[in-house]
């Protein structure tokens, strides 16, 4: 059950009209990287958190629901960026506050022009409102959405999402003066921040959380760097010294062409490794009991419920 204030949860202002960034803003309005693609993305990986991670659920649609208010800020803020593009336009343009901004200038042939120039959609088709596209007239599309059915990877599409939206933000406050306008993009932004370090909190609780899903990585193949780009090879901590957070050290193969002759395709690779092996067959086991018996015992018996309509906890 959604409720909608219809005061914003930050308070968009804009001091003057500007179409052609209201058409950048559709960016975090109708694109990949935007607040709706956020919104639906968290969404969808809520319902598979429900039984086995019910506060995740949780977080996922409390994060879910705020995503789907920064969509109506910035679609409020896209609306008042064109104010005087809309069905008074003709009639009020020499009057109109977009027609101080242009300085007077062929005021009905220049408005019009800037508007169509920005988006042809915002005067033609959307009746000067935002439509669900990005800056390119590109449709929205649920192919945004990552949502993989493993909680461990989820909240890792999400910290890349975070951290893509919050860099598209910075960017688009390069391309706009307004102060309050700047106002409102920097709170976005900095609630893409917020949300980032959530994510990274709720994932440090699902222990074990790596690798991503149930099975181990196959210890014969975990540790060799590739030097696939033999002239002026750099090194460095991700090929050189010990693997983060493993205990393990890369093994760096400086000639992979010679290396994978001589383990005929790397099928040879001595015997080494059978402790490992065994080790991690016995890890993939005993993970995937684990988990499958988190996500039985977390399903409800007999007739299934999504709520309970109790009394919430004080």
């Amino acid at each position: 059950m959604f409720h909608h204030s219809k005061d914003l949860q930050f308070n968009a202002r804009v001091s003057k009209p500007d179409p052609a960034f209201a058409n950048i803003l559709l960016e975090q309005f109708g694109g990949e990287n935007g607040e709706l693609a956020a919104a639906m993305q968290y969404f969808t990986q809520a319902f598979g958190a429900k039984q086995p991670h019910p506060d995740k659920y949780d977080m996922l649609m409390d994060i879910a629901t705020e995503e789907f208010s920064h969509l109506e800020i910035v679609g409020a803020t896209i609306q008042m960026l064109l104010k005087g593009v809309n069905g008074e336009l003709k009639d009020a343009a020499d009057q109109s506050e977009i027609m101080q901004v242009l300085d007077g200038k062929a005021a009905k042939e220049n408005i019009i022009h800037a508007a169509l120039h920005a988006n042809p959609q915002f005067p033609i088709i959307t009746g000067g409102g935002p439509t669900l596209r990005n800056s390119q007239g590109i449709p929205w599309c649920a192919s945004y959405i990552h949502s993989n059915g493993d909680l461990t990877v989820d909240l890792r599409s999400n910290l890349a999402s975070e951290s893509r939206a919050k860099l598209v933000y910075e960017h688009l406050m390069k391309f706009t003066d307004d102060p309050y306008v700047k106002d409102t993009l920097s709170f976005l932004m900095t609630r893409e921040v917020a949300h980032y370090k959530m994510f990274e909190a709720a994932l440090s609780t699902i222990q074990p959380n790596f690798p991503p899903g149930v099975l181990q990585a196959d210890p014969r193949f975990t540790q060799q760097y590739f030097n696939l780009s033999p002239e002026k090879s750099p090194r460095g901590p991700w090929n050189e010294g010990e693997m983060p957070n493993m205990g393990l050290q890369w093994d760096y193969v400086a000639d992979p062409v010679a290396h994978v002759k001589e383990t005929k395709g790397l099928t040879e690779t001595g015997d080494n490794k059978k402790s490992e092996l065994s080790q991690t067959e016995k890890l993939n086991k005993q993970l995937s009991e684990e988990r499958s018996t988190e996500v039985k015992s977390a399903e409800p018996k007999g007739t299934a419920q999504w709520s309970d309509y109790s009394e919430p906890a004080k």
